[in-house]
């Protein structure tokens, strides 16, 4: 069963639609510490936020409180810049993620290109892991990225999953459409390269209550990221009772593919 990294940043969206451009004070809320905490207690294994450029959801002051205060795997996604690699070697985050980032975008869209920055990204990743973190890049399943991001001394490749999820609502979830079949063994074939060049195989973005299991179930798969679905959920169910259901799912994907392979 792969570890669940609950990404709390719809949390700091909330509180930024009436907040934003105000200095916080404790009254700010919902507050995402106080989120961490009760993904803690759902069970999750590892708090992410992505720390933007724009600040459009979570704040400096949230990174360096829930650095402090995170019992889990605490993960800082951010883009490479001088700035991010600056602040990610002084808090030293359990894992540093990069990630491609655009200022017009609602939410990442597409991986990062490793192969095509491959010196810079060589030298943040040298500078992040001299600074003690663990380096985790968010890459397209392409063989191309997984064979530049173990050139450029990556620990992780967190394999971008939107694709898939756009194929599953697209079929209903039926994987007798060709075209999710392709696009879940695209990523399980990333996955087995990733493993293979000595890596990490995460994965992540647009999982949900419907579509994680069988990414959940595929060989190897260390960790899960999450964070919109189990937001959305909470808003009607609690945070940790949100938490607990994904990890339930989690721990049944395995037994479930079975049977939905013994079925086809």
């Amino acid at each position: 069963m792969p570890l669940l990294s609950v990404n709390i940043d719809h949390v700091a969206t909330v509180r930024q639609a009436r907040y934003r451009g105000a200095a916080l004070t404790p009254e700010a809320e919902p507050d995402p510490v106080r989120a961490a905490h009760e993904a803690e207690m759902g069970g999750a294994d590892g708090i992410t936020v992505h720390l933007r450029e724009d600040r459009r959801h979570i704040q400096d002051r949230d990174v360096e409180l829930l650095r402090r205060v995170v019992k889990v795997k605490f993960n800082l996604e951010m883009a490479a810049t001088d700035e991010m690699v600056k602040l990610a070697c002084r808090l030293q985050p359990h894992t540093t993620m990069l990630v491609p980032e655009g200022r017009e975008e609602v939410t990442t869209e597409g991986g990062l290109d490793v192969a095509g920055q491959l010196p810079r990204l060589t030298d943040v990743v040298k500078k992040l892991r001299d600074a003690g973190t663990y380096v985790s890049a968010f890459i397209d399943a392409d063989q191309r990225q997984v064979d530049a991001a173990a050139r450029a001394g990556f620990h992780i490749c967190e394999v971008h999953t939107g694709p898939y999820a756009a194929a599953f609502a697209a079929a209903g979830g039926d994987f007798l459409n060709g075209k999710l079949t392709a696009e879940i063994e695209q990523v399980a074939m990333a996955g087995g390269q990733i493993r293979g060049a000595g890596m990490r195989f995460n994965a992540g973005h647009a999982l949900n209550y419907q579509n994680v299991g069988p990414v959940a179930a595929l060989p190897g798969i260390r960790e899960l990221h999450i964070g919109h679905a189990i937001v959305s959920r909470a808003v009607y169910t609690g945070l940790r009772s949100a938490v607990e259901e994904m990890k339930q799912i989690l721990t049944r994907a395995p037994l479930a593919v079975h049977l939905l392979k013994s079925d086809r």
